[in-house]
């Protein structure tokens, strides 16, 4: 790879690249993502916090980076084949290696729906069999919402299942590096997985921790659980936290912007069972405390709604 377009691995790489340029998305593969080093070999790419759109071509999200010595590992594809190329692009302004493999963090579009963009260029794309049962159940449901969002630019897009699956746990072991990847539970959505470098303690977290952004609660989530799950990961003390949405961190403000978010709604809205309120005044709980974090004002009240409906039959 280099800073422009790469030739290394021929027609896939150079014809998608091209393609995307010939869509009108040259600012979107220069600007979208944001490129923050982490740790010796270790990146982040920050993607915004808006909606998908066909700007971010689906990578409104965090993905992560790891170079080692035989290539690149990166945790998450991108929202589309288009994002995929946008993630490329943006690699290529780091190293000239080649992505071996890609890690799906978990079931949400750009978790997964960028894979065969990479197994094309002969990446091995790794998830849990949790994902991959959830990529499969909600895949039509998340193409078609892409398609508004996107336009003719989920062109090439096209539902790609992982190479490699696990149950609970996988070490993956590339070029002298090893990483962890395990799924305790389901937490925003059924098969999240954290990806744990021991080497140089950084924690990938996919969507088991937002930053700067409150997180979403929907049917595919399960509040409780993601408080285990978050638990479990955190158990690790990692010093360097990539999380799913927002800028690499500390452990201390994952806690903060995702934990106590999560232990809140669990708190308010059992209070709110015992004294007999219904769905309809979920949204009336008290989460000022997390008001400065974006999408508060969008996602706050479904959250609480949606959590009303788990607890309801707890």
């Amino acid at each position: 790879m280099s800073g422009t377009i790469s030739y290394i691995t021929g027609g896939i790489r150079r014809g998608a690249l091209w393609a995307i340029l010939a869509l009108g998305a040259g600012p979107a593969l220069a600007d979208v993502l944001e490129i923050q080093p982490v740790a010796p070999d270790v990146w982040a790419l920050i993607g915004p916090m808006d909606q998908r759109d066909s700007e971010n071509l689906a990578n409104n999200a965090t993905f992560g980076l790891v170079e080692t010595a035989d290539g690149v590992v990166l945790i998450d594809p991108g929202g589309s084949w288009a994002g995929a190329a946008m993630i490329d692009a943006a690699i290529d302004k780091i190293t000239d290696a080649p992505v071996t493999h890609v890690i799906d963090s978990g079931g949400q579009d750009h978790r997964w729906l960028g894979n065969g963009y990479w197994q094309a260029q002969g990446a091995t794309v790794i998830a849990s069999e949790a994902a991959v049962a959830d990529h499969a159940d909600r895949g039509s449901m998340q193409m078609t919402a892409l398609a508004g969002f996107l336009g003719d630019r989920l062109a090439g897009t096209v539902p790609a299942y992982a190479d490699v699956r696990f149950a609970d746990s996988h070490t993956l072991e590339v070029g002298g590096l090893t990483f962890e990847i395990t799924h305790a539970g389901q937490a925003h959505t059924p098969g999240d997985s954290f990806v744990w470098l021991p080497a140089r303690d950084v924690m990938f977290t996919g969507d088991i921790v937002y930053v700067d952004r409150l997180l979403g609660v929907g049917p595919q989530s399960n509040v409780k659980s993601w408080i285990s799950v978050f638990e479990a990961m955190a158990a690790h003390a990692p010093a360097h936290l990539v999380p799913g949405h927002g800028p690499a961190t500390t452990l201390e403000r994952a806690r903060a912007d995702t934990y106590d978010y999560l232990v809140n709604l669990r708190s308010r809205i059992g209070a709110l069972l015992e004294e007999g309120g219904d769905i309809m005044s979920a949204p009336k709980i008290d989460q000022s405390a997390f008001s400065g974090l974006a999408q508060f004002e969008a996602m706050a009240g479904r959250n609480a709604q949606a959590t009303y409906e788990e607890m309801e039959w707890e």
